[in-house]
């Protein structure tokens, strides 16, 4: 009998299947083939495992068992490969099997294996177009650009495929925990970005500012979440975990077609594959639209792409959604299109937003300023919240957190609160060899001095109108809260005794060199 399988074997199992490209392929690319490999190795499993499972039930009815198959989230279509005869015109079935992942891997030394993985992949999508439709588009297993000339395409591949073929990575349901393989794609994800620096990072916000921006957005049943450039999809799916039940939307938009994929794969494999995850820039053409207007939502999420130039300016006066009426950002700067956009479809009277940005936008000038300004005379902004520097593999610099509340403007449940609580968390995180981390400590402390919206002395300050509005709007942190370490006293008289002390000293140990090198001469 089988045991079950750590979520540990399975992270190490898949990160070791990647030493099948590490070296010969830049990481930003070989991301894509060990994902896909690791999303067509889990639906086989699952598959399989339901296959198995109704054929007890069914006897060797097969078309009974593919029929109620069919029913279940996905389907596994079979392949047929046809050879043509020039003479006749005839076709003739040359090979037969189900597009699985166990079909490769018996025709793993076949001179076409890449091409054979790419029509197992597209026949997989043209099966489970609903779910799946455009995921496999962006990538190519038989690809010599990427995977080399066929000779050494094909060893790799070979490779790739008996990578996968271990015990640990056996991810039929029975073997491992329902979020396991979610948890391993988030964790190769991780594990690329801060392998492969800013390329590959871009698609990835580290898993404790995810989940930290989530409960600020506070999530409840019921709502409609978004994640204007949710990247590989790591928010909304901490957003959702967020809400302790399945009463929820999914929505999210992602400007790089192949981090779109990945997103969809990872809706897939933590069974939210229901969610609408659109690929548009979403500035310039956003595609979250209903009868001609944009979609409105509770919650609204994001970690947009830092400080964002060329991010359409000089289309954002004749916005058609005016979502930029407050001012239109400097072109070389795109933060504040993304909050702009991110308040504009938050429901009115009652949306959520919680967005990291980089600590400039608390403070620039200009029509970012007269922006902010805007923001907190219509008493929306509800907090501001500065995090450690070096949490990301992309930039070292610190970030923060600007949370939003429209249901502190006019009509609204929160509109008698008036104040801002600024909250300085950069000096607490767990160091690391690369990279700093939040810790659960953090994380705990964070929200329970947002949410009790109280002073706390060098870490907190409840701001009001009137302070923010005396310091211009600016909302750079330091100006709120006090976290000046006062110096300890220095006593000059015993400082100076112990200088004469080290003088003497200093003194003596020059005549014992002296003699040394004296004697040493003789």
């Amino acid at each position: 009998m089988n045991s079950r399988i750590d979520q540990k074997d399975v992270n190490n199992a898949a990160w070791a299947a990647c030493d099948t490209f590490r070296g010969v392929v830049d990481p930003a690319q070989y991301k894509d083939y060990i994902l896909v490999m690791l999303f067509l190795k889990y639906i086989s499993d699952v598959w399989q495992d339901h296959y198995d499972t109704y054929k007890k039930q069914y006897g060797d009815d097969d078309v009974r068992i593919r029929r109620k198959l069919e029913r279940e989230r996905f389907v596994l279509p079979w392949v047929k490969l046809t050879e043509k005869n020039e003479k006749t015109g005839q076709e003739t079935v040359i090979d037969e099997f189900p597009a699985t992942y166990y079909s490769l891997y018996e025709r793993r030394a076949e001179s076409n294996i890449g091409e054979l993985i790419n029509i197992v992949l597209d026949h997989i999508e043209e099966a489970n177009k609903s779910k799946l439709e455009g995921v496999f588009r962006n990538i190519d297993f038989n690809s010599e650009g990427n995977l080399g000339k066929t000779k050494d395409r094909n060893r790799r591949l070979k490779d790739l495929l008996e990578d996968f073929h271990k015990p640990q990575l056996n991810m039929s349901p029975g073997l491992v925990a329902e979020d396991v393989i979610g948890n391993t794609y988030i964790y190769l994800i991780e594990r690329f970005a801060s392998d492969s620096g800013k390329k590959a990072g871009e698609f990835f916000t580290p898993l404790k500012v995810t989940e930290l921006v989530a409960m600020l957005a506070a999530p409840k049943p019921g709502d409609r979440i978004c994640d204007p450039a949710c990247g590989s999809g790591g928010l909304l799916i901490q957003a959702a975990r967020q809400v302790n039940d399945r009463n929820f939307a999914l929505f999210g938009q992602e400007s790089n077609g192949s981090t779109w994929a990945l997103c969809r794969m990872n809706m897939f494999l933590h069974s939210f594959d229901s969610a609408r995850i659109e690929w548009c820039d979403t500035l310039n053409s956003p595609l979250l639209v209903e009868n001609d207007r944009l979609m409105k939502f509770n919650c609204v999420v994001a970690n947009p792409p830092f400080s964002l130039d060329k991010w359409g300016a000089e289309n954002a006066e004749s916005d058609q959604f005016n979502r930029f009426w407050r001012g239109v950002p400097p072109k070389s700067k795109g933060d504040w299109a993304f909050i702009s956009h991110m308040i504009e479809v938050a429901i009115e009277k009652a949306g959520r937003v919680a967005v990291v940005v980089p600590h400039g936008v608390l403070f620039r000038g200009a029509s970012e300023g007269r922006i902010r300004r805007k923001l907190v005379e219509e008493n929306l902004l509800d907090a501001v919240i500065g995090l450690p520097g070096n949490l990301f593999p992309t930039t070292n610099i610190p970030v923060a957190i600007l949370v939003f509340d429209r249901a502190r403007e006019k009509g609204g449940a929160r509109e008698s609160c008036k104040d801002v609580v600024f909250i300085d968390a950069s000096r607490e995180y767990t160091s690391g060899k690369n990279q700093n981390t939040l810790s659960d400590e953090h994380l705990a402390k964070i929200m329970s001095t947002f949410k009790a919206r109280r002073e706390v002395e060098k870490y907190a300050h409840l701001a009001t109108f009137e302070e923010i509005k005396e310091n211009d709007f600016n909302l750079n942190i330091p100006r709120y809260v006090d976290t000046f370490e006062e110096e300890e006293e220095i006593d000059i008289d015993a400082v100076q005794v112990e200088i004469d002390r080290l003088e003497k000293e200093l003194v003596e140990v020059r005549r014992q060199m002296a003699e040394k090198i004296a004697q040493i001469q003789r």
